[in-house]
């Protein structure tokens, strides 16, 4: 759907640091230095990031990402 942002949140307390979210959208998600706990850099990420986004959500060990569109 275009027109509509795309909005993200994360769960801190769900995330178990596995990295999957970054390496599938680093300019979306980052991890804590101290334990590895997601980040969110963006959460209206632009249009041409959604599919990463998308892919980071599926790939989540414990569906510590929601995507809303």
């Amino acid at each position: 759907m275009r027109g509509e942002p795309m909005k993200v949140t994360i769960d801190q307390d769900r995330c178990v640091a596995s990295g999957q979210c970054v390496t599938a959208a680093a300019e979306v998600f980052d991890q804590r230095d101290e334990d590895g706990i997601v980040v969110l850099l963006a959460a209206e990420p632009p249009a041409e990031l959604a599919e990463d986004v998308r892919e980071a959500a599926a790939v989540c060990p414990v569906l510590a990402i929601a995507v809303e569109e």
